[in-house]
């Protein structure tokens, strides 16, 4: 609708991607606070808890916490996104693609959960998989095929692209997809410990993605510069937003979790952001603490396979921290420092090439 204002009535203000940013972010971030609550107070008179798995530590009093809560900050972006973006824009079209598909196959499993009571009833690991790739080959296909995004691969500190993928693109894409939105699903075990880290690593994409379409900031800082892309800013600014909202709630003690709806939709976005800006590669950095998190799962169970012996207490990480009695906000709090970082160090990378 502000594009529109800038299209048709010649409001110049409207045409500046960081305005309608601005707008988008605030919009996302007070329809989420506004009806966060109402979901809440319909989820506990419907009882759609979230189901609690038993082995983890000291969460049982967690167990009458609603859950879903990312329908509603993906809806609030949604709607945001109506409001701010340049709906005709292919690069918007496939981030909505990836937006709403990774929801749909989060709020399947989520579902699935709650009908049953069991954390382990949602969706099968591998019917999971499936739908994410369904998802992911349909968005890398749309930017190849409709877009004409460009399949070259860059890494961080160097000028000029490494070489063109071509064909093999979208299969890269597809797992960097599944990577990403798995890992941010790991992440997502204590009070809001993946949400800050999502906050930060959509907003460092963000300035990425904005970059990277801006002609002549791009050139100077040698990156890629690729027409179009910078509209999606708006996606991660205004999911931010949401995310934000939703933290008001999901802070220690959470009030209400974001479930496989919330999370599987923040790891497409990031990838896509990824994608888009170029930085498959600075994932990476970016997703420091997402990447940890993932490692940590990898190696527990690739040691008790081989060796019938476990590296950590408990994984994902966050868990080993919880069985050597770490007080919870401590491992949260000192996680989101650890991403606030290395998204610092992200950044610098931009100007290093």
């Amino acid at each position: 609708m502000l594009y529109a204002f800038y299209q048709y009535f010649d409001i110049n203000l409207f045409q500046y991607i960081s305005v309608r940013a601005g707008f988008g972010f605030f919009i996302a971030f007070l329809l989420t606070l506004y009806m966060l609550p109402k979901y809440m107070a319909w989820a506990i008179s419907k009882k759609t808890h979230q189901p609690i798995n038993k082995y983890v530590p000291n969460h049982s009093n967690k167990a009458n916490t609603p859950t879903m809560g990312g329908a509603i900050f993906v809806l609030a972006t949604v709607i945001s996104l109506l409001l701010t973006i340049d709906i005709t824009n292919h690069f918007v079209i496939a981030g909505l693609i990836a937006l709403i598909g990774f929801a749909l196959v989060g709020f399947q499993d989520d579902l699935g959960k709650i009908l049953t009571g069991d954390n382990l009833k949602g969706l099968s690991s591998r019917g999971k998989l499936i739908l994410q790739a369904v998802v992911a080959l349909t968005v890398s296909l749309y930017l190849v095929s409709v877009a004409n995004f460009p399949t070259t691969l860059y890494v961080p500190f160097i000028k000029e692209s490494l070489f063109d993928m071509g064909y093999f693109a979208p299969a890269f894409w597809v797992f960097v997809f599944l990577a990403v939105s798995n890992a941010v699903n790991l992440t997502d075990g204590l009070d809001g410990l993946a949400t800050v880290p999502s906050i930060i690593s959509l907003a460092t994409l963000g300035i990425i993605v904005y970059l990277t379409g801006h002609a002549i900031f791009s050139g100077y800082l040698y990156m890629p510069n690729i027409k179009g892309v910078g509209e999606v800013t708006i996606l991660a600014a205004s999911l931010s937003g949401a995310l934000l909202g939703f933290l008001w709630f999901n802070c220690y003690p959470a009030e209400i979790f974001m479930g496989d709806t919330g999370s599987l939709t923040i790891g497409g976005v990031i990838a896509y952001m990824g994608i888009l800006g170029k930085s498959e590669v600075l994932l990476v950095i970016i997703g420091l603490i997402f990447l940890i998190e993932t490692i940590s799962v990898i190696l527990q169970v690739g040691s008790y396979k081989l060796r019938k012996r476990r590296i950590f207490l408990m994984a994902p990480i966050h868990h080993h921290f919880e069985m050597k009695k770490w007080a919870e906000n401590k491992i949260i709090v000192r996680f989101w420092m650890i991403s606030f970082i290395s998204n610092i160090i992200a950044l610098i990378t931009l100007k290093i090439r």
